[in-house]
């Protein structure tokens, strides 16, 4: 089965930035929507952003609109997830999973997101 593998992550002051990774080996992620997910300590998962097979369809949370880019690099085979002004708020484990669905990668249920990685840790603190 085919599992996705996030990097990047790490301790970062406040302001900071960071560009997390997310990989998968033996199987495309061109052709399916890659969203990205955070999970705070004692709060539920929630999306941070989306890609979708065009590149221009792309989704970002409000909260961090403006502070946070979503690219993919096919000739690599990665979804990068580059974060800056980073505060402590953002601090969390950050996953990327993949869906199959066409369409505006935003109206993209959580359930229809597929092959989780163990994510990435990112802790922003001085």
């Amino acid at each position: 089965q085919v599992q996705l593998v996030e990097s990047g992550g790490g301790l970062v002051q406040p302001g900071g930035s960071v560009r997390l990774s997310c990989a998968a080996s033996g199987s495309s992620l061109a052709t399916y929507a890659i969203g990205w997910f955070r999970q705070a300590p004692g709060k539920e998962r929630e999306a941070v952003s989306c890609i979708g097979v065009d590149n221009g369809n792309v989704y970002y949370a409000h909260s961090l609109k403006g502070r946070i880019t979503i690219t993919r690099d096919n000739a690599k085979n990665v979804v990068y997830l580059q974060m800056n002004s980073l505060e402590p708020e953002d601090t969390g484990i950050y996953s990327c999973a993949r869906s199959s669905r066409v369409g505006s990668c935003m109206l993209i249920p959580e359930y229809a997101y597929h092959n989780w990685g163990r994510g990435t840790q990112v802790t922003v603190s001085s």
